[in-house]
């Protein structure tokens, strides 16, 4: 996925691989090892709203962000316990496919 790097609105469109564009509200962001993160969600409204950790592979420079949604369990589990301490009120439970 692809998009812009302004997460002043707090809103990002991304270009999904088959070019339809998804919005996502940005919750939060932190770093971890150098890396930066997007904890994101399609419904903002929502208590119990299906959240997803982006992760940006495009590196500090580059205007255009790449992101890919974290799936290493190690890796998500690493950060989803930053956001949880972040975000204080906020329980990150994970899914088992």
């Amino acid at each position: 996925m692809g998009t812009e790097k302004n997460t002043d609105s707090r809103k990002v469109s991304f270009v999904a691989e088959d070019g339809s564009e998804v919005q996502f509200c940005v919750l939060e962001q932190t770093k971890f090892y150098g890396i930066d993160y997007l904890l994101v969600t399609e419904d903002e409204t929502g208590t119990d709203a299906e959240v997803y950790i982006l992760k940006d592979l495009s590196g500090g420079e580059s205007a255009e962000a790449v992101y890919e949604i974290v799936d290493d369990e190690e890796e998500l589990h690493a950060v989803a316990g930053l956001f949880e301490e972040l975000l204080e009120d906020v329980d990150i439970v994970e899914e088992n496919d």
